[in-house]
Parts: C-alpha cells; structure tokens; sequence
C-alpha cells in the first residue's frame, strides 16, 4: 500500500497499521457489553433479550442475516433452544455487537467530548524492530511516542459516526486532520502507527 512519505509500507516488515485502522480499534476497545460468550445458554439468551427489546435490534438481525421464524424466536426467548449451527450463533454475535455500538455511539462522543476538554491522544510509532537498519525510514529516526489533545470536537463526532459506518476512508481522513492539525510538518511520519490509546 503506497502512502505518503512511507512509500510501499510493510514492504520491509515495518509493523503497524493506517492511524484511520488504529482510531477504529481504540474506539472499538470502549465498547464493552455481554462477557459471556455466544455459544454459552446464557451468553446466547442475553444477547436475544437485547435485540428484541426494541425495532431496532430486530433491523440489526435482519442485517446481520439472522432469518427465523416467530416460533423460533420465541423458543430462544424462552430459552427452550438456541442454535445449533455455529454460523448463527456468529450471526446472532454480530447483531448483538452493531446494535451495541449503535446504543453506546452518544455515550462515546460524550465521554470523547471530556466536558469540552477532549481527549489526550497517546500515539504509538511503527515498530521497525524487524527492519534490517538498511532499510528503515530515515523519518523514523526521529519517531517517538507522541501525545496530543484533541479539542476539536466535531472530528471526535466524525470519528464515532465513521466507526459505526464502517467508513474506512473517513476515518482515515480524520486522522490526518488530527496528525496535520496537532504535529505539525511531522505529521505524515505518523500515517501509520502501531497503536493508538487514550484514557476516556
């Protein structure tokens, strides 16, 4: 994958990933639900509870290609049975997560939001500890761990309403506008990043 000042990144083994890719991760980590797994009766059973509690639940199975009959259903709420295929229990998994990220997105942008503070951002380089030295970046030598708060709240905003559509390329654009805005002629150095993480 060409990009910016990194050329054909990976091509050496360069470790990392888009910071678009790391900004969906590090959302995806404050979304926290159900523990027990799907395939447990009890896991199971709560995760239909929750998608049938409101229209939008129902919406999310259908997506989520979760097509049953109402007796099924009702034998599942009754937890008279649960699935037997593994595909739809993955299916149900699935469903229950959208809804999930759905039902959490203004609570995400809140806490983002810090009051109007936002959020101190903790961005991790690309790890080259595989390189051979001959083909590391000249860039990286002066890559280090970075923080930097981001104030602006209508790209915290963006970037929850682009991690629930999946919108890889708005993600990516956001975290160039938060690279370009915070570090400044740095800040292709850090298109791709091992990882980044905050405490929101």
């Amino acid at each position: 994958m060409a990009n910016g000042r990194w050329g054909t990144f990976s091509h050496y083994g360069a470790q990392g990933v888009t910071g678009g890719d790391a900004l969906g991760i590090a959302l995806g980590r404050m979304v926290t639900g159900i523990s027990s797994p799907v395939e447990s009766e009890r896991g199971f059973a709560a995760r239909v509870r929750y998608l049938t509690k409101v229209d939008a639940g129902y919406e999310a199975m259908d997506r989520a290609g979760v097509h049953v009959s109402p007796r099924t259903l009702m034998a599942w709420l009754a937890e008279e049975r649960m699935p037997r295929s593994k595909a739809m229990l993955a299916r149900v998994d699935a469903a229950y997560w959208e809804l999930r990220r759905r039902n959490l997105a203004a609570d995400l942008k809140r806490r983002l939001h810090n009051g109007g503070r936002g959020t101190r951002v903790e961005i991790n380089p690309v790890n080259q500890s595989g390189v051979d030295p001959k083909h590391q970046r000249d860039l990286t030598s002066r890559l280090s761990t970075r923080d930097v708060n981001v104030r602006d709240l209508d790209l915290w905003d963006r970037a929850v309403d682009a991690w629930l559509a999946n919108d890889q390329v708005e993600l990516d654009e956001v975290w160039a506008r938060i690279c370009q805005d915070r570090l400044g002629t740095d800040w292709e150095a850090y298109e791709y990043v091992d990882s980044i993480g905050w405490d929101a």
